[in-house]
């Protein structure tokens, strides 16, 4: 004896296979640059335009080796004479919006190093006094709280970068996380950050996939920015991954990618990925200028 099943609905077997057909896509957000123009508009306007998920303040670019820390806002403030507290109320709206604020060390412009581990232990104990959950008398941005730390070493000394993310990340507490971030070459390994990205830490890696030719896109030519890109994905240790590109023809010296060329024959292609967490941009000015991120955020 047997029961009877009821015949499926051939819509049901419709939906069945257009699922099975469609391949999974993920849907990130966009980090931005802020603070190397004053022309790029305020943190606060800059997170009004809802367009961002990762604002990284750049840069903290005098630090290590015994060096008096310095921070560089361009004509935002000076932070010499405490000008730049005024920046906490800003920071604060910006994460009352669900948006991550980073301050960016390092930078293509600047004075800093790691001499040793202890001054990595210096180092991190000074971010985390200064801009994280620490205390202390002088700090440049005022009483806000940072999200995290986003690296973006890019010249000096090759040493100790992983020794300072595992002491930041040593900081972080249950409700109270210390993230990470890094902006790595497309070249694999980084010069800089390689030792650093292989420890695991960094919750977030936006990789500078311009002004590097053999990893980044020529027009008409994909076909090296993809490869490249599936070169990182390959990399255990990292778990979010962004694509970083310039904002506009004059943020880099090469590898700008037009947003339509971006969105219909790149951007399909990298969010298959798990470890796709979207797109970083340099930076907001040229952004502002440029109207990058409002092209692309509904594909990204």
């Amino acid at each position: 004896m047997f029961t009877k099943t009821k015949p499926i609905s051939n819509l049901l077997v419709s939906f069945l296979v257009l699922a099975a057909l469609i391949e999974v896509s993920h849907a990130g957000g966009i980090a931005i640059y802020w603070g190397q123009s004053g022309s790029e508009t305020t943190l606060n306007q800059t997170c009004n335009t809802s367009r961002y998920k990762y604002v990284n303040i750049a840069f903290l670019n005098k630090f290590g080796s015994r060096r008096s820390p310095g921070l560089n806002l361009a004509g935002h403030c000076n932070p010499g004479n405490g000008g730049c507290r005024v920046a906490s109320s800003e920071i604060k709206h910006c994460q009352s919006k669900g948006i991550k604020v980073m301050l960016s060390i390092g930078g293509g412009i600047g004075q800093y190093s790691l001499a040793s581990k202890a001054d990595a232990k210096r180092v991190a104990a000074y971010l985390y006094n200064n801009f994280l959950g620490g205390r202390s008398a002088s700090r440049p941005l005022g009483s806000a709280v940072l999200n995290g730390i986003d690296f973006d070493i890019e010249l000096g000394s090759t040493k100790y970068w992983a020794d300072l993310a595992r002491y930041l990340a040593a900081y972080s507490k249950p409700g109270k996380k210390v993230y990470l971030s890094a902006a790595p070459q497309c070249p694999i390994p980084d010069k800089f950050l390689g030792p650093a990205l292989s420890t695991g830490l960094f919750d977030y890696v936006w990789v500078q996939f311009y002004n590097n030719p053999p990893c980044q896109y020529s027009p008409g030519n994909t076909s090296r920015i993809l490869a490249s890109w599936k070169r990182w994905v390959r990399m255990k240790s990292i778990k979010k991954l962004f694509l970083g590109l310039p904002a506009a023809k004059a943020a880099a010296g090469s590898g700008y990618i037009p947003p339509d060329v971006l969105t219909s024959k790149i951007l399909p292609e990298i969010r298959k990925s798990t470890k796709y967490g979207g797109v970083m941009l340099w930076n907001r000015y040229y952004d502002r200028v440029n109207g990058y991120s409002a092209a692309i955020k509904s594909k990204v």
